[in-house]
């Protein structure tokens, strides 16, 4: 019975491995989906059926309630949601990591006898420790995540929240932390037990709540670190090998992932952890006032007119094309200009939208071509010599601030070089700032057409007006 539930397990970690690789690529995304379901279902049976002394206190009627109950919300979810709150059911759901996270911590403190690490008043040091960090992790990604989606959901302001001594402050709980695991190792009271809960819940709001809206996609993906660590923590408390290596993958994948989002957006990777730390409290740019600037703004018309005439545009999709569920309709559109011998690729800033990969995902369920998909160091170069950058809801990732104002919260950011195109075409419904808050100067360009309206009307309307050229 060992070797069999060892190697089911194996098999499940191989699959999850396999999940990951499928995922690093829009195209082999589907079947890495399938492998983490194959191997998620799996472990679970396995975990039923051939770990030892797992049922005999608890019935099996109970644990299928739960998957019923939570499948069937889970479900329900998922056939609801649309593409624009993908980002804040993933804060979500990493919350519910981190409760679970909490919950197994403080079960397995208050009956160790079933789960085979001592008595009570005398657990094995070296599980009381595991379990500390499993809860403190766990809290942290609970709290962290809640206010990662109150921000993602508009209930709370996107803009960071800052007050005097917040950094030592931080610095403190997260020693304080340490210290509490060090005492539960040592008196093994409850009281401590609540007081790590309620200290770490507390680190998990300081620590989100003065990172801005900009930087939420790194958020999300640090988060997601936070709660397969959790999960991995929890693993050696139940002495549960799948749940170890499940969470170390998630937990290190995520890591490596905030990392990229980090360079990408000329963060450092220890301000995110920390909360901030050392970043700077910039505002608005300090440009001209879009009351007093003129700017051009164009037509449907006026845009398929370039569109068609152009031998080479470059679509820049952001998060403005996710709120308006534009991309059927852009894919519309690049498929009418193909037809007319335009060359059509999109370009892909790694931070566009609010999570890792959320315009990626929003152009493959429009099914456009993935050797059309180009990220930014790939097609960079290439704005300075097409004809149109055709930019549809993307702000702060195209703003030139990031180049040349150092006031700016965004300097120092990589952005798309679309004002080096002949002809910008910039789709916002209005002149409003980007989620960073900073004033785009690319929109008072000599080179720049802004067309206002939705996104998906917009791109209606140009379809209309090229295919009655025909």
């Amino acid at each position: 019975m060992t070797a069999l539930l060892s190697f089911a397990y194996l098999v499940s970690g191989i699959c999850f491995i396999m999940a990951l690789r499928g995922l690093s690529s829009p195209e082999t995304a589907k079947s890495g989906n399938m492998y983490g379901m194959f191997g998620m279902a799996l472990a679970i049976v396995t975990t039923l059926f051939l770990l030892p002394n797992i049922i005999p206190q608890i019935s099996y009627n109970l644990i299928i309630a739960g998957v019923v109950i939570g499948g069937a919300i889970g479900t329900f979810i998922a056939y609801r949601i649309q593409m624009t709150a993908l980002p804040q059911l993933v804060a979500a759901f990493h919350s519910l990591v981190g409760l679970a996270a909490v919950f197994v911590a403080i079960a397995a403190y208050l009956s160790p006898e079933a789960y085979g690490i001592g008595v009570a008043g005398n657990i094995h040091g070296g599980s009381l420790v595991e379990m500390g960090l499993g809860l403190a992790i766990g809290a942290i990604t609970f709290t962290g995540s809640i206010i990662a989606f109150g921000k993602l959901q508009g209930l709370i302001s996107g803009k960071p929240v800052t007050f005097p001594m917040q950094h030592p402050l931080n610095a403190l709980l997260g020693i304080s932390i340490v210290g509490l695991i060090v005492m539960l190792v040592v008196q093994q009271d409850v009281s401590i037990v609540m007081a790590l809960t309620v200290v770490s819940l507390l680190l998990g709001i300081l620590l989100i709540i003065p990172i801005g809206g900009a930087d939420m996609p790194v958020v999300i993906s640090m988060l997601n670190s936070y709660s397969g660590w959790a999960a991995c923590g929890i693993g050696f408390t139940l002495q549960n090998p799948l749940l170890i290596i499940t969470g170390a993958l998630v937990g290190a994948s995520g890591a490596i992932l905030s990392y990229i989002m980090c360079k990408g957006m000329n963060r450092s990777i220890f301000n995110v952890i920390l909360g901030g730390f050392g970043a700077e409290a910039g505002g608005a740019s300090a440009g001209g006032s879009a009351v007093d600037r003129p700017v051009k703004s164009g037509s449907a018309e006026d845009a398929a007119f370039i569109l068609k005439n152009a031998s080479s545009v470059i679509i820049v999709p952001g998060y403005g094309m996710a709120v308006a569920q534009a991309q059927h309709a852009l894919r519309e559109m690049c498929d009418l200009l193909k037809k007319e011998g335009v060359s059509v690729r999109y370009a892909i800033h790694p931070v566009a939208g609010r999570m890792p990969g959320h315009m990626n995902v929003l152009l493959a369920e429009a099914n456009v071509p993935y050797d059309e998909v180009f990220e930014l160091d790939e097609i960079n170069r290439d704005f300075g010599m097409s004809d149109v950058a055709f930019v549809i809801g993307a702000n702060d990732v195209t703003n030139p601030a990031a180049k040349t104002d150092p006031k700016s919260p965004i300097f120092g950011m990589p952005i798309l070089d679309v004002e080096k195109a002949k002809t910008v075409l910039f789709i916002k419904r209005s002149m409003a700032s980007g989620y960073a808050g900073v004033e785009n100067e690319l929109f008072y360009r000599a080179n720049t057409m802004m067309l206002f309206g939705d996104a998906k009307k917009m791109c209606e309307l140009i379809v209309k007006s090229i295919g009655g050229g025909h």
